[in-house]
């Protein structure tokens, strides 16, 4: 089992950045293929980012070559850097975990997940 924990959320300017941390607990992050989800009120929670235990990452449309994805598998963290934010992006931000064989972007296939952290863009 793992548990997570979510850090760096914040309020930001449209235009701005924030780097959310994951940090796991239990047992070792590189087991897993890390993701990022975001939910806002009355919406379905929504795939963000993944990275595979190997360090290949997958991106949202609606993120791509504005967000990385990134792990450190030495300090069992994994990092969402947020470039160029928009105040669409304002969310509660998810890590989780996922120990299939194979990535997912559908969170039903994610096994543990952290809290969330909030992430406000203002306009």
């Amino acid at each position: 089992q793992v548990q997570l924990v979510e850090s760096g959320g914040g309020l930001v300017q449209a235009g701005g950045s924030l780097r959310l941390s994951c940090a796991a607990s239990g047992r070792t992050s590189s087991r897993y293929h890390m993701g990022w989800f975001r939910q806002v009120p009355g919406k379905e929670r929504e795939f963000v980012a993944q990275i595979t235990r190997s360090g290949n990452p997958t991106y949202a449309g609606s993120v791509k070559g504005r967000f990385t994805i990134s792990r450190d598998n030495a300090k069992n963290t994994v990092y969402l850097q947020m470039n160029s934010l928009k105040p669409e992006d304002t969310a509660v931000y998810y890590c989780a975990a996922a120990s299939g064989s194979s990535y997912s972007v559908i969170k039903g296939d994610y096994n543990y997940w952290g809290q969330g952290t909030q992430v406000t863009v203002s306009s």
